[in-house]
């Protein structure tokens, strides 16, 4: 397919096993509504002192001067999900950050490391996934978190040297949204072996007849401006005969655009002050 966005993806189909470990909500809204009613009633009001004892602490926290925060959970914010954050560069930071870079995020109270999928922030329900972060611009930044509800401010830092952040994006919580699609474009490319008025024979696109035949529906583009489609395979070494709107060049190239989804990689490590836990 030419434009992904206006194609259709099942959601829900050759899911990977992470997704069997995470929480998604049916209704995100009344689910955050119903979250903030239980914190309403709580046992403490607001701004009054309260004495809490610890236990079992570890020395390096007592013997720390940094300030001990505090802070309770809502419903569901113990749970693993995939959050979705909408993120941009800050203008001082002019280095590169790769695609599945591992980064230090902080999201409302909670500090953590991971490796960020990239993508742009569209406003349809396909999302073309990025392979750098954008030097402008909001994108999309998906990644295995705990749930926390948005609108969550987020402050996005690379590690350059142990102990030493350097920060390179702020943003929001955009959605606790696991089926948010991101694909990844593959172009498949083969060149003309032989060449009739409006058929040629294609090699080295595929190598066995099973690809072939697994990709015959998909429709065919080449560098010139000519569509075609295959009609049938040849011989056992991935040949195939191929049908185009008009005679191709010997020049020309055969190509065949394919989108994957992709999905991000469980590497949620929890920070404490910057030093893993």
């Amino acid at each position: 397919m030419d434009d992904f966005r206006s194609a259709s993806w099942e959601a829900d189909e050759n899911l990977p096993k992470d997704y069997s470990k995470i929480c998604q909500f049916s209704n995100m809204k009344l689910s955050k509504k119903a979250a903030l009613d239980v914190a309403d009633k709580t046992v403490v009001p607001s701004f009054n002192a309260v004495s809490v004892v610890l236990r079992n602490v570890p020395k390096a926290v007592t013997a720390s001067k940094m300030p001990l925060i505090l802070y309770g959970l809502l419903p569901h914010e113990h749970q693993m999900t995939v959050v979705n954050l909408a993120i941009k560069r800050v203008t001082s930071f002019t280095e590169t950050v790769r695609q599945n870079e591992e980064l230090i995020f902080q999201v409302g109270f909670r500090r953590f490391k991971a490796k960020a999928l990239l993508s742009e922030l569209s406003a349809g329900k396909l999302h073309k996934c990025l392979r750098f972060m954008p030097a402008e611009g909001h994108f999309a930044v998906s990644l295995y978190a705990p749930i926390i509800f948005p609108p969550a401010p987020v402050l996005m830092y690379k590690e350059t040297s142990p102990g030493s952040l350097v920060l390179i994006g702020t943003g929001t919580v955009l959605s606790l949204d696991p089926s948010r699609v991101v694909l990844k474009r593959t172009v498949l490319s083969g060149h003309p072996y032989k060449i009739n008025v409006r058929s040629a024979v294609i090699r080295f696109m595929f190598f066995n007849t099973e690809d072939v035949n697994w990709f015959r529906k998909i429709r065919l583009s080449t560098k010139h401006g000519r569509i075609g489609e295959i009609k049938e395979p040849l011989g056992t070494h991935g040949h195939m005969k191929c049908r185009f709107d008009g005679q191709l060049q010997s020049s020309d190239t055969v190509l065949m655009k394919l989108y994957k989804r992709v999905y991000p990689k469980w590497t949620y490590t929890p920070l404490s002050n910057a030093v893993e836990i």
